[in-house]
């Protein structure tokens, strides 16, 4: 079924993406909760011309962007963790604990952004990735690595 966001949703994309979602989906969650509607012609026409008005901002959103992107691969985060047997970490890593570790070196992202594959948490010590949504057409990978604490 074919939907329109209306508002940011996490995990599926931002305000005013066009998506192909199931049917059961959109009809009992989006739709009524006011996340999404359906995409006819006449409203994903309107949509067009509000996102044509909108071009100057996205420029500057863009931009913006670029600037984090820019600070984020001068960045090298090493995550201190107590750690037990086998490398495995007494508790895990999340995206809330990325968010504040990016928040103390002045980089301001919220939690919703930052995507973790996988299992969404960390519960080794290594090197990792994450996913990082700065903008909908901009997406940017970020290493770190996760130590034992002595």
């Amino acid at each position: 079924m074919k939907i329109i966001l209306k508002k940011d949703v996490e995990n599926l994309g931002f305000q005013y993406d066009e998506l192909d979602v199931p049917p059961g989906y959109a009809r009992n969650y989006l739709i009524p909760k006011g996340y999404a509607i359906l995409a006819l012609p006449g409203t994903i026409k309107s949509i067009h011309e509000t996102l044509k008005q909108r071009t100057k901002k996205e420029n500057f959103l863009i931009e913006k962007s670029k600037k984090i992107e820019e600070k984020l691969k001068k960045l090298t985060i090493k995550i201190q963790a107590k750690v037990g047997k086998g490398g495995k970490l007494f508790g895990s890593i999340n995206n809330k604990e990325l968010m504040k570790i990016l928040n103390k070196e002045g980089i301001s992202i919220d939690k919703k952004f930052i995507r973790i594959p996988g299992n969404k948490v960390i519960k080794t010590i290594g090197k990792h990735q994450a996913s990082i949504r700065l903008h909908r057409k901009r997406e940017f990978l970020f290493n770190f690595e996760v130590l034992a604490s002595s």
